[in-house]
């Protein structure tokens, strides 16, 4: 399989940084060797950095707040930015959940990669996205 592109969920990024020996950091490794294309939108790469620089999960990466900065704009070093449009909203149940798909339909990906699957429901097979856990993503790539 040639290079994926696609849109990795807060989650997904969250899940990179708490375990660097799981999927989500397996992906982002791809990233980084051009095998996968991460895309995001502005919306998303914010929702990245705020939620990665909650307390919670920074403590429980072992990371203080530099590192966390660090390994955020690392992440988003890596995204191709996809430019939105509102066009479709709402679709989903978790509002918060739709610039996910819109990043995805803009950016023309593969994949909205998550581990909350049933957030996204059928909604971007409608667009010929599928979703994806991240180790099911992993998978397909390798």
């Amino acid at each position: 399989m040639g290079n994926v592109r696609i849109v990795l969920d807060t989650s997904a990024v969250v899940a990179a940084m708490r375990s660097p020996t799981g999927a989500s950091a397996a992906l982002l490794m791809k990233a980084r060797q051009g095998k996968v294309t991460l895309l995001a939108n502005v919306a998303l790469a914010l929702e990245y950095e705020a939620t990665c620089r909650r307390s919670e999960h920074a403590t429980a990466a072992g990371l203080d707040a530099d590192e966390v900065g660090i390994f955020v704009d690392a992440v988003l070093a890596m995204v191709e930015p996809v430019e939105s449009h509102f066009m479709w909203r709402p679709l989903l149940r978790d509002p918060a959940d739709e610039m996910v798909l819109e990043a995805a339909v803009n950016g023309r990906a593969a994949a909205i990669v998550t581990f909350n699957q049933r957030d996204f429901g059928v909604v971007p097979q409608q667009f010929g996205v599928e979703v994806l856990t991240p180790a099911v993503a992993l998978r397909r790539i390798k």
